[in-house]
């Protein structure tokens, strides 16, 4: 490597890697920051009993377009994860209500309720005659 020409285009070839280098990074985190800014995450009291009910409860959000749902029994909370630019959180609350079980803003109706497992089955008449101002919107039972 004791060519002159070599010598001469080192600080060029220095230089350019180290660009490329820095408009990768650049490019990486740009995209990074969009990415994280459409997930969204929201936890909400879905109504049930059970571990079957957790299982459709996750289902139904999941394919509703959460890409994240975790429902605790004790608690009656769901964990979503969801990208904002593909769903919301009323279109999960909707796909949750169609299977029978009742959200903050939509409530099953009573078809889609009657069609839970009878182990399923909550104390409905009592907690939408206490709930708070939210008016609740029935949706079909999922077919």
């Amino acid at each position: 490597m004791n060519d002159p020409i070599f010598y001469c285009l080192t600080p060029i070839l220095t230089n350019m890697k180290t660009l490329l280098f820095s408009l990768s990074l650049i490019l990486f985190i740009s995209f990074s920051g969009t990415a994280a800014a459409q997930t969204k995450s929201e936890t909400f009291v879905v109504s049930g009993e059970c571990g079957m009910c957790k299982k459709k409860i996750e289902t139904a959000a999941k394919e509703a377009g959460a890409t994240y749902a975790v429902w605790n029994v004790e608690s009656k909370k769901l964990a979503v994860k969801y990208d904002s630019k593909t769903t919301s959180t009323a279109k999960i609350q909707q796909g949750i209500a169609q299977v029978g079980y009742d959200t903050p803003a939509v409530a099953a109706t009573e078809e889609a309720y009657k069609s839970l497992h009878e182990c399923c089955q909550y104390e409905r008449a009592a907690k939408l005659a206490t709930t708070d101002s939210v008016e609740k919107t029935p949706v079909a039972p999922k077919q």
